[in-house]
């Protein structure tokens, strides 16, 4: 078949991002874009492509093969629904919806009308983190008992006077980049069971908290600790060790997870692997085998398009799915909450 024509709903950074990459594709072609913004006129009229208002107006007018959704996050369910009854697939950028009982309803409407729905946790795409997957189902650590995560970094001062809503609760790291880091440890670790939080605004004194301190318990009996700022001078987030965001300075010495089981650890992005290979080695008087997982290194954005495609062809079921979406809001609601309360957050 020849290439599947893509549509873009919201053309902000992201989605700006979006059409770059369908251009550059050799599976995919840009087939419209719907955003109300001015600016959004002049992208359409660069790519050659026909603009719309609305996602809504765009599928009443065309039927393209595939359209993302990178729109405001309150109208993701609406406009996902909207895509689901016009039989058209949808990659919806995380999260997939403002709050986990609108995910919900998304989720029961695409699982009853069996439709295919991706969701843009674009770091399920990454390379690294399929390795680390890999080496930790194939039971090389152990069984896995506990896991040190850390997203800390530092957002300039422009950052908030850009958007001032962002020193307002909602806007702070729980709701806006903590969500990428429980999809990476639900992928590692498995399900989240309990979590518990504390939270701080002392750093810059805003009304939102700038600092989180997290415990988790997972359904499989390992524990974790994470450890979330956007006002630590630090060098141990994702996106400034993973090298995967040309946007971003990296250090590749530095690592923001630390897996650890009985037999084993595995630290990531570095990819450094400590081991035991025999039960009489189990001791921390005893040295580890010492090795490095080999990774290539490739943009996961990328791949998540190319994997649509195959969405849309049928080739593929979706590898984030809108349960997934869900699930992960679901803990990072639990995580807010438990700062909120100070009380242990039990999930389902």
């Amino acid at each position: 078949m020849g290439k599947l024509k893509i549509a873009v709903a919201g053309v902000g950074l992201i989605g700006r991002r979006h059409v770059e990459l369908i251009r550059a594709s050799g599976s995919c072609e840009l087939a419209a874009i719907a955003d109300p913004a001015p600016a959004a006129r002049e992208l359409a009229r660069q790519a050659g492509v026909a603009i719309y208002a609305s996602p809504e107006g765009l599928l009443a007018a065309t039927r393209p093969d595939g359209i993302i959704l990178a729109t405001p996050n309150a109208l993701h369910v609406e406009q996902a629904l909207a895509c689901i009854a016009a039989g058209v697939p949808a990659l919806v950028e995380k999260p997939v919806a403002h709050t986990a009982d609108a995910a919900r309803q998304l989720c029961d409407a695409a699982e009853r009308g069996g439709a295919r729905i991706l969701v843009g946790h674009h770091r399920r795409h990454s390379p690294i983190l399929a390795v680390a997957r890999q080496i930790i189902a194939s039971g090389r650590l152990g069984r896995i008992v506990a896991v040190q995560g850390s997203a800390m970094f530092y957002k300039p001062d422009g950052y908030f006077d850009e958007a001032p809503w962002r020193r307002q609760p909602g806007g702070g790291p729980i709701l806006i980049n903590l969500i990428h880091e429980i999809d990476n440890l639900r992928a590692m670790c498995g399900e989240v069971a309990a979590v518990q939080a504390f939270a701080s605004n002392a750093a810059r004194g805003f009304a939102v908290e700038d600092t989180v301190a997290i415990n988790l318990r997972f359904a499989g009996g390992a524990l974790g600790t994470f450890l979330l700022s956007d006002s630590a001078a630090c060098a141990r987030s994702w996106e400034q060790t993973s090298r995967e965001n040309a946007s971003y300075a990296t250090y590749p010495d530095e690592d923001c997870y630390q897996v650890a089981g009985t037999d084993g650890s595995l630290a990531v992005p570095t990819m450094r692997l400590k081991t035991y290979t025999r039960r009489e080695d189990h001791s921390w008087w005893k040295p580890f085998d010492v090795s490095v997982a080999e990774v290539e290194r490739a943009d996961p954005l990328a791949r998540q398009l190319e994997h649509f495609a195959a969405v849309i062809r049928g080739d593929a079921q979706p590898m984030v799915t809108v349960r997934d979406g869900l699930a992960n809001l679901r803990v990072t609601e639990a995580i807010a909450e438990s700062a909120r309360s100070g009380r242990i957050v039990t999930l389902e």
